[in-house]
């Protein structure tokens, strides 16, 4: 049955192989199911139910993603429009989180008719070969800088804004640590190295009193403080437009960010960087942040963290089904996941980074006008904090370099429609 469902041997892998890719994955973006819960309660929500929220809509998408679009990519509700969210609309503008809500619900429905005719879909292949690969080694430098916080190995100054932390307290070491067993096991083939450096870091602190035990299993929190409570007329006000359409830009451009980086790693591409079923990709995020947005949480968005279970092996939908169902699990095993430390997985995450680096040696570097382009996603993607800004400066300095190089006939007309609607958003943002 999971062979005719995932077509497991053509791809060249196993079940075995997708179950380590899912729990990978998993591990490495767990973390949601904490940080999410606590922004959204900052907006008033509750807190357990938030909880379960997270892992409902989580589960949905990677259910969407495996068994519709069969691709090895994680959703859950996403980082940076939570933030925005909380602080940016409730907090910011003083709306409630009922209206954000429905905001969201409203962006979800927008997204999902953009994916049915074909219009993401659209935006995905007309970016640039030399573009995919740039936004793979952005997205590789991003998630180094965010494991490099996450372990405290660099931490904030207000003189020149990061600068190296206390690389010999527990925390940074334990994380080099990991990001070295790793290496080790990689070498020796041991397609489960990044689950077990996890591990072993999680227990480590463990033993030097570093983490609480609290438990193994708990009933799940309930759910109907935030269930079907969107206020979808309010999200329909004038105020309420720019909203919907930043949650509705922003998710489009990381979502496609973020598959065009995960196919590239996986494979999954062709060699002209098309994606088969994309439509059905494209679709299973906006499916789920409508079905978040009903069950009370911010936008359910497809995950980076989803080239962890990639690079160990993870080729088809089985790799997020598995993690669908970790998800449901984590509902009743909350007390043994508060367990794991960031520490524990930024070596994971800064493992990752280095894989997705390696998109660079396909770079035709004595070319400037694909090697400018390149720079600028590089390193605008982790110094705006952002993938939706680092893609979109990418795509504009893509189009002036080519014209202004006399290579003018290399912009396509979708690359010209990108880079306008870049300009306007970042003129009247």
């Amino acid at each position: 049955m999971l062979e005719r469902l995932f077509s497991l041997s053509r791809q060249g892998t196993t079940i075995k192989t997708e179950v380590i890719a899912g729990l990978t994955t998993f591990v490495t973006m767990v973390y949601i199911v904490f940080v999410n819960p606590a922004m959204l309660s900052e907006a008033g929500m509750d807190l357990g139910a938030a909880f379960v929220a997270t892992c409902i809509a989580a589960a949905i998408g990677c259910f969407i993603m495996g068994f519709w679009a069969n691709y090895p990519l994680a959703l859950a509700p996403g980082m940076g429009l939570n933030a925005f969210f909380t602080y940016g609309v409730v907090l910011g503008m003083g709306h409630s989180w009922q209206s954000a809500l429905g905001a969201v619900f409203l962006s979800g429905c927008l997204f999902l008719l953009l994916s049915l005719f074909k219009v993401r879909e659209w935006v995905i292949q007309a970016i640039p070969v030399v573009l995919k690969q740039a936004i793979a080694t952005g997205i590789g430098a991003f998630l180094a800088l965010i494991a490099l916080k996450n372990a405290g190995i660099i931490v904030a100054s207000p003189a020149t804004l990061v600068q190296l932390g206390d690389i010999t307290s527990a925390g940074p070491l334990l994380a080099i640590f990991s990001f070295f067993i790793i290496a080790a096991l990689m070498f020796r083939d041991v397609k489960s190295a990044v689950l077990l450096s996890i591990f072993i870091v999680t227990v480590c602190a463990w033993g030097l009193d570093l983490v609480e035990y609290h438990g193994i299993v708990s009933a799940p929190p309930s759910i109907m403080p935030t269930v079907m409570q969107l206020d979808i007329a309010a999200a329909l006000e004038l105020s309420m437009l720019s909203v919907v359409f930043a949650f509705l830009f922003v998710d489009l451009f990381d979502t496609s960010g973020t598959l065009v980086a995960v196919t590239q790693k996986a494979g999954l591409a062709d060699e002209k960087g098309k994606m088969p079923r994309l439509g059905r990709a494209l679709s299973a995020d906006s499916t789920a942040t409508i079905a978040g947005s009903i069950l009370g949480t911010s936008t359910t968005t497809s995950y980076i963290e989803s080239v962890s279970g990639v690079s160990v092996g993870g080729k088809t939908g089985l790799t997020a089904v598995v993690v669908g169902i970790c998800f449901l699990l984590m509902m009743f095993f909350a007390p043994l996941a508060q367990m794991v430390p960031a520490y524990a997985t930024a070596g994971a995450i800064l493992y990752v980074a280095v894989l997705m680096l390696q998109n660079l040696k396909f770079v035709n570097w004595d070319d400037m006008s694909d090697a400018i382009p390149v720079s600028v996603v590089l390193l605008m993607t982790p110094l705006t904090f952002s993938i939706a800004h680092g893609i979109a400066l990418g795509v504009i300095a893509y189009t002036a370099v080519k014209v202004l190089c006399n290579k003018r006939e290399e912009v396509s007309l979708s690359v010209w429609v990108l880079t306008i609607l870049f300009v306007v958003k970042f003129t009247f943002s």
